[in-house]
């Protein structure tokens, strides 16, 4: 007999899990769960070819991502093409996967967990599901404990009557007005006609003014490209960034399940980029011996406990982003980041940096005031 592993939470996380279960493990029964009406939501998800390993890349491929060979960034003093691959996931793409891939029986859309206990779960239309393994990969989760700054965008998809003329992704135009703290401008071509243009900005507030966004972004168009356009679709974002805290705050020891995605704190820390954890923790479930809810919790926690001791330059780095500078001031720090070379921008997406890297990343003539970096970079870690 199969053992079920539920998975709660369809959105990026739980749906390549679902997806990774469903292909390696002919052991295992995935039940997905999503309250919303469509797996995945209204998203699209980037990631760089060497944020995903190699032997990984097929569940992302499952998904049928768009790829760049390159990308471009530009600031006030810095602009660089840069020959790392680029891919992004769009949510329509992501939900036809699911539905494509795995079983009816083991999808459940529209209904929300009511009753949720280590060894299965009510739904909300009365049904109740049985399972050896519950897993949470119901997006964000507690935040007390954690110092948190916010990266704030609005995403609009827009469709051109001529071509736009922009060639490849603009992973980061800087060379605008910095007013509320490090800004840019994201641009993906998705084709000659197609674009998403995104407004983002790195803020201590999380409030979102997707008016004011919206304003920035009509603005953009007519400045830097000119040509008229409908807007066909939109996305907003309100991610954590974390500066410092407890990882208990998001794991507490009252808690019996294990999570993935946002809500277990796997995303890239300075970014917000999520794909590399959810891929990276789909296929180390397809690993697990043990397939209970509590073995998965620790399979998964002390996943996360790694990388929460991995990643403590990233927070130190967000410190410095958010404190050491005044806000019109702040996009410096990525401008100096970003005078290392190739090999090093790839690793730090893949949160991979070597000692030098991380050496190289502090050296030179430091981008804010010295004393207003030691005092963010001795700030929580």
């Amino acid at each position: 007999m199969k053992r079920r592993v539920l998975l709660l939470g369809g959105g990026l996380a739980g749906g390549l899990s679902a997806l990774a279960l469903h292909a390696r493990r002919q052991d295992v029964e995935p039940i997905l769960v999503e309250r919303g009406d469509r797996f995945g939501g209204n998203h699209i998800w980037s990631f760089f070819d060497q944020d995903v390993e190699a032997g990984h890349r097929w569940l992302v491929d499952a998904v049928g991502p768009t790829r760049w060979p390159s990308h471009r960034i530009a600031f006030p003093a810095r602009r660089r093409h840069i020959g790392l691959g680029y891919n992004s996931l769009r949510s329509p793409d992501f939900h036809d996967a699911l539905l494509r891939t795995l079983p009816v029986s083991s999808l459940r859309l529209g209904r929300e967990a009511v009753e949720v206990t280590p060894e299965g779960v009510r739904l909300s239309d009365g049904e109740t599901i049985t399972a050896d393994a519950v897993v949470d990969a119901r997006g964000g989760g507690p935040i007390e404990g954690l110092d948190l700054g916010w990266q704030k965008f609005v995403g609009r998809h827009l469709r051109f009557a001529v071509p736009h003329g922009v060639a490849e992704p603009m992973i980061m135009d800087a060379e605008v007005d910095q007013a509320d703290g490090y800004r840019f401008v994201y641009l993906l071509p998705f084709s000659a006609t197609e674009l998403l243009v995104e407004d983002t900005y790195y803020s201590l507030d999380p409030a979102l003014d997707v008016g004011l966004l919206r304003q920035r972004i009509d603005a953009y168009v007519d400045d830097r490209i000119g040509r008229r356009f409908e807007t066909v679709g939109e996305e907003t974002g309100v991610l954590p960034i974390v500066l410092g805290g407890r990882l208990d705050a998001l794991w507490p020891d009252d808690y019996p399940f294990g999570r993935i995605g946002m809500r277990g704190g796997f995303f890239h820390p300075t970014t917000g980029y999520s794909v590399p954890d959810a891929v990276a923790n789909a296929m180390l479930l397809t690993e697990a011996s043990d397939m209970t809810t509590s073995g998965l919790r620790r399979l998964l926690h002390d996943r996360a406990k790694r990388l929460w001791r991995e990643r403590g330059f990233y927070r130190m780095l967000n410190r410095m982003l958010f404190h050491a500078a005044p806000p019109r001031q702040r996009y410096r720090v990525l401008e100096h980041f970003y005078h290392l070379p190739e090999a090093s921008v790839a690793r730090f997406y893949a949160t991979r940096l070597t000692a030098l890297d991380k050496l190289r990343t502090l050296s030179g003539k430091p981008p804010v005031g010295i004393f207003a970096a030691l005092s963010a970079i001795a700030g929580r870690a």
